[in-house]
Formats: C-alpha cells, structure tokens, sequence
C-alpha cells in the first residue's frame, strides 16, 4: 500500500529500559541515555558496541510506562554483553509481521501519536487485524541530522 508497508521481522535482540511515570519525551531521553551508558561500556564486559538504529519506543494505551530499545548490532546478537546497569535489560523479540508507517521531519510524541492513528484508520479501513492497544515509535536519525529524517511507527498485525 502506498500510505504503509508490511515487514517481517526476523527474531532479534535489542536492549532495553523501561521509563515509568513520565512524559514520553523525558522518558525518551532518560531512556536514551541510560542505553548509551550501557554502549559505551556500562556492562559486565566493558566493551564499547557500535550505536544501531532504529530507537524505538514501546507505547500502550493510557500507560505512562515506556520501554526505549537499541537494536543489538548482529556482532553481538549470539552473546550480547550483560548490563551492569538493573534498569537495563537485554530483551529477545521474537519474530513478527508489522505494518510500519513512515514520515519525515522531526518527529514529537504528539506527530508519533498522529502517525500511529493515520496507520490505525487505514488499516481498519482495509480490514487489516493488528493489535490495537499498543505501537512503536522507531527514530533512525541523530537529533543533530536537519534534512530527510526517518521515522517510523509500528503495529504488530494478528
């Protein structure tokens, strides 16, 4: 379809925070930040792992939790090194389809939340079973990049 895509998505790792009781803005950037730490080094082999993308941030209806994840580089998918940080948790995601929605620009909790419901409409309008009650943000680019952003949000289909 023109306006989203479906994905497969293979089993992974990713590493992963939750943020409770925030906004999802300072959630991200807590969450952010305490998955950085563990990058550069913060875990149990000292070890600096490369920066992957997409972010993505796990967002459930009328829930002021908010799990951050970074993708585990496939270097390190086998054995990721363990955090040493309690707050962060290496997380297996099994395989899954997903319909994915994409747009530019940079991208706010409330431009998130529009996209996800732009997805949600058409995908009901066509008759496409999805799990309603959540989705995820995915951000590809560094706040330092101005033109051609990518951002993504995704709902798991049934």
């Amino acid at each position: 379809a023109k306006d989203y895509e479906l994905r497969q998505y293979e089993t992974a790792k990713w590493v992963s925070t939750v943020i409770r009781g925030e906004t999802q803005k300072e959630a991200m950037r807590q969450g952010f930040w305490k998955l950085f730490h563990y990058i550069q080094g913060k875990n149990e082999k000292e070890v600096k792992i490369d920066m992957t993308v997409p972010v993505t941030c796990l967002v459930k209806s009328g829930c002021t939790d908010f799990k951050i994840s970074f993708f585990v580089p496939f270097e390190h998918q086998d054995c990721p090194p363990q955090p040493t940080d309690s707050d962060v948790f290496i997380e297996d995601r099994k395989a899954a389809a997903l319909f994915v929605r994409s747009f530019g620009g940079f991208a706010s909790p409330e431009k998130y939340e529009e996209e996800a419901n732009a997805l949600a409409r058409t995908l009901r309008n066509r008759g496409q079973p999805f799990h309603e009650d959540f989705f995820y943000t995915a951000g590809y680019d560094s706040p330092f990049k101005l033109f051609n952003r990518h951002n993504e949000v995704w709902y798991f289909k049934i």
